[in-house]
C-alpha cells in the first residue's frame, strides 16, 4: 500500500464520486437551518483538516477547502472534474472523507453534501 500522494495523475484508481447514501438528521431540520449549518462549515473549514504549518500548505489547504467546496455544490460529472483537477484524493465515494496529494486528511459531514430525509419547510 502506497502513501497517499504517490498516485500518478491520470491513474485509474481514483474513486468516482456518487451522492451520499440517505440520512437523517438527529431531529427534523428546516432547509433555512440546513443552509446555515452549511454556511458554518464552509467559514470554519479552513481552520481544521489539512496541515497549515508552512505558507505553501496554507496556499494548497485553501485550493482543497475550495475545491470540496464547489464539489460539494455541484452535479455529480461536474464535482468528479473538480476533485480530479485538483488532484484531491476521494477515500469514501461520497466526498466525506478525502485527502490532498500530500496526505492531508479533509472530513465533510454529510449536511454539506445532500439533504437530510427529514427536511421540512421553513412554513
Amino acid at each position: 500500500m502506497g502513501c497517499a500522494g504517490s498516485r500518478a495523475k491520470g491513474d485509474d484508481s481514483s474513486k468516482r464520486i456518487r451522492k451520499p447514501k440517505p440520512w437523517k438528521h438527529p431531529e427534523p431540520i428546516t432547509r433555512t437551518q440546513l443552509m446555515k449549518l452549511r454556511e458554518e462549515f464552509w467559514d470554519t473549514a479552513p481552520h481544521y483538516g489539512g496541515r497549515p504549518d508552512l505558507l505553501s500548505n496554507l496556499i494548497l489547504l485553501s485550493e482543497i477547502w475550495d475545491a470540496l467546496h464547489a464539489a460539494a455544490e455541484a452535479d455529480l460529472t461536474l464535482a468528479q472534474a473538480i476533485v480530479d483537477s485538483a488532484g484531491v484524493i476521494v477515500q469514501r465515494a461520497d466526498l466525506t472523507i478525502c485527502y490532498d496529494e500530500r496526505g492531508a486528511k479533509y472530513e465533510l459531514p454529510k449536511y454539506v453534501l445532500s439533504e437530510p430525509t427529514n427536511l421540512i419547510d421553513d412554513n
